[in-house]
């Protein structure tokens, strides 16, 4: 598969930026046959690995991640603040890879070349996604920035598959392409990497925030969560018909945006749900953990912004292995943010 892969995505010569639209999306209508433009599971080869930050090194990660790139390198990331960042991403359009960058319009100016652009529409570009060789994708809560790399607890996926690869191409097209805060819904959202189960969704056109609402209602047992802003209603009044069934929930969110006006913290609170600030660094996680075999995660707070207004993405993960390490940065952030009371 990924031999093919390569051969129509680079069987010509690179072309350059200016002619990207109409070149990169080869496989748009072709690559998957159509009898798998469902979403049933379709099986891909690959891995799927997870970090955590500050505690691992998520700036070498994600720089060595970027320098794998052969061919091709499309980001859209919120905010390139990096140097390290910034400097393997010219240096590899410097040496003819096909490069392509979106960023939000509010930091455009920290990254400003030709090959880079930005929206400049009400809502957020707030992606944070990298594609490499059209068969690898990083993605997760981490912009690259000193911030998010080296202080504030974050973490950051890498993807190694050609169909999660494409759901990510089409969406970077659409932005490319000029459009943003809308969109085609994914045509193949379900993938199973390996032995992993995954589920790539795009807000606003893939109802993110019904999603979560959805898988949170399958709750059997227990759902854990670590949010930077959380202002969803809905999403909370979903943790609360849970725990009204016996469920656990337990919440860590992030101290400056509980303080929120519309921050849904002191609203659980009252109603008898455990959920503490986290005290020192910023919480930027945006995950839920669910009986301990599903994670969500990605670029997406729960917020009416996130779910309408912005360009976000969200990862589905159904492994058990994967949510026993989310399980074991919740119970340390958890235990840290206790200790510091």
């Amino acid at each position: 598969m990924v031999l093919i892969f390569s051969f129509l995505f680079f069987g010509q010569e690179l072309f350059s930026i200016d002619d990207f639209t109409s070149a990169f999306v080869f496989g748009k209508e072709d690559f998957f046959p159509s009898s798998q433009k469902t979403n049933s599971l379709v099986q891909d080869e690959g891995s799927v690995e997870v970090h955590f930050c500050p505690r691992e090194n998520c700036e070498k990660l994600f720089v060595d991640f970027l320098e794998q790139a052969e061919f091709s390198l499309h980001c859209a990331l919120y905010d390139i603040g990096l140097p390290s960042v910034q400097e393997v991403l010219l240096r590899k359009k410097k040496e003819g890879k096909n490069v392509g960058v979106i960023t939000d319009d509010a930091y455009l100016k920290r990254f400003r070349h030709a090959f880079v652009k930005a929206d400049g529409s009400y809502g957020l570009m707030h992606n944070k996604f990298c594609i490499v060789d059209g068969n690898k994708v990083s993605t997760g809560s981490m912009n690259p920035t000193a911030g998010d790399a080296q202080e504030n607890n974050n973490n950051l996926l890498f993807i190694s598959s050609p169909l999660v690869a494409q759901n990510y191409e089409n969406e970077f097209a659409e932005m490319w392409k000029g459009r943003f805060k809308s969109g085609d819904i994914t045509k193949n959202p379900a993938v199973r990497v390996g032995e992993t189960a995954l589920e790539i969704l795009f807000c606003p056109e893939d109802g993110c925030a019904e999603k979560v609402q959805e898988e949170i209602r399958k709750a059997e047992k227990s759902v854990f969560f670590m949010t930077f802003s959380f202002t969803h209603q809905g999403i909370a009044e979903e943790i609360l018909f849970k725990k009204l069934e016996g469920v656990e929930i337990k919440g860590i969110m992030d101290k400056t945006q509980a303080a929120g006006e519309y921050s849904v913290f002191p609203w659980l609170e009252f109603q008898g749900i455990e959920v503490i600030k986290n005290k020192k660094s910023l919480l930027h996680h945006k995950v839920f953990i669910i009986d301990g075999k599903t994670v969500i995660t990605g670029s997406f707070n729960p917020t009416k912004g996130g779910d309408e207004r912005n360009d976000e993405n969200m990862v589905i993960i159904r492994d058990m292995e994967i949510a026993n390490k989310y399980l074991a940065e919740f119970q340390r952030l958890w235990n840290k943010t206790e200790g510091e009371k």
